[in-house]
Parts: C-alpha cells; sequence; structure tokens
C-alpha cells in the first residue's frame, strides 16, 4: 500500500489512472513482480503482488514512484514530493489470507461508499479476476488458480467470494500487518518466516517488559 501526502489525491483524471496503469505494467516486468490485484483510490493504492526476488518489490515502487511523481508534477504545476513516505507492505502465503487480502483489495471502493459493487469501479482488478475483462497487467495466482478447472469455473467460484462483507476482523489483520509490516497468516507461518529472514515479523507486546522476580 502507498499513500499521497496528508492524504491528498494522487488522480485526478482518467489519464493519470492510465498512465500509472502502464507504468504499473512496465516496472512490474522490469522487477520481476507479477500482479495479482489492484485498485487505485484517489489517494493511495493497493496491490497484491508475488515478487521474484528479495529486491524486486522495492525496484518496482521505486521506479513507479519516482515516474509517477514526475508525470504528477509536470503536469500540474506542482514540485515536491507526492508519496506519504516508503510504501507498506506484508508477506503472506496461506489460502484464506492470500484470497482474502484479494477481497480486501477490490471491496476498498465498496467500502469507500464509491460504488455499491465493486464491478462498478473501473481502477480495479476485479472485472478481471471476477468476470474476465482483458487485463494483461494480472498474472492469476497460485491459490486463486485453484478455484477452479477452467477460467469459468475460477470466475464463478472468485464471485461467490464476494456475496458476502469481509469479515471486520480479516480486515483489522490486513491493516495491522500492512502498517506494521508484519507478517500474515497463522502463527506458525509467521514462526516460519520469523526463521526465515531472522527478525521479527508479528506484532510486539505493547509496554515495558516484566521485571523478573528473584526468590
Amino acid at each position: 500500500m502507498q499513500r499521497v501526502n496528508n492524504r491528498s489525491a494522487c488522480f485526478y483524471t482518467d489519464d493519470d489512472y492510465l498512465c500509472y496503469l502502464d507504468w504499473l505494467k512496465e516496472y512490474s516486468e522490469i522487477s520481476h513482480c507479477q500482479i495479482h490485484s489492484y485498485v487505485l483510490m484517489t489517494n493511495h493504492v493497493h496491490l497484491l503482488l508475488t515478487p521474484e526476488s528479495k529486491a524486486s518489490v522495492g525496484n518496482l515502487m521505486r521506479r513507479l514512484g519516482q515516474r509517477y511523481v514526475q508525470y504528477i508534477n509536470r503536469t500540474y504545476k506542482r514540485s515536491g514530493t507526492l508519496w506519504e513516505g516508503r510504501f507498506k507492505s506484508c508477506i503472506t502465503n496461506e489460502e484464506d489470507y492470500v484470497l482474502g487480502c484479494y477481497r480486501y483489495i477490490e471491496l476498498n471502493p465498496v467500502r469507500a461508499d464509491m460504488v455499491s459493487h465493486p464491478a462498478e469501479y473501473r481502477w480495479s482488478s476485479y472485472r478481471a479476476n471476477a468476470q474476465g475483462e482483458s487485463n494483461e497487467l494480472i498474472v492469476p495466482q497460485y491459490l486463486y488458480s485453484r478455484l477452479g478447472t477452467d477460467a469459468s469455473a475460477r470466475m464463478r467460484r472468485y464471485r461467490e467470494l464476494f456475496r458476502h462483507h469481509i469479515d471486520p476482523g480479516l480486515v483489522g489483520d490486513i491493516r495491522q500487518a500492512t502498517n506494521g509490516n508484519y507478517a500474515l497468516g497463522s502463527e506458525r507461518f509467521k514462526d516460519e518466516i520469523e526463521l526465515a529472514v531472522g527478525r521479527r515479523v508479528r506484532r510486539g507486546v505493547s509496554g515495558r517488559p516484566k521485571k523478573k522476580v528473584e526468590d
């Protein structure tokens, strides 16, 4: 997720959205990231992606961010930064959470009361993932591919996931993990990621550590 400074707008016209998506495709290929889901809101962006290497996501967001800032500054006669610092992210690879991220991202316009159904919002991947609309940017994630034996079955099963509102607890988990750059998943998954990366990837306990009591 990447947000604009002071929650200002970063997309003003259709051309702005189209330029961002064109450059997202270009730099995702250069940086070796597969894009599975996205939504472009007026003042922030959400992406669900799979990087090929440790540096892939950083390379993608740096190149894309710089290119888009240059475009906005030139087009709207402004100067200075646009984004609110570095992008925020979380890692997950578990079925419930990956598909939950798909839903979380594409339901953003519904939660924001911009539309009543995700298909009504032009600047997301929902129409591609759920309705088969042509979109060269989107690469189906492995767990999405397992939803059915063919494209029609996968899209039908995917649409069924949107029949009900996403659980508020899952929404909270995704937001907390993303804002804190934590792992998103079960405790076992978090243990595995911590072992792999050599650092804590879950929220710590607030407050000072308790003093040991000696006998």
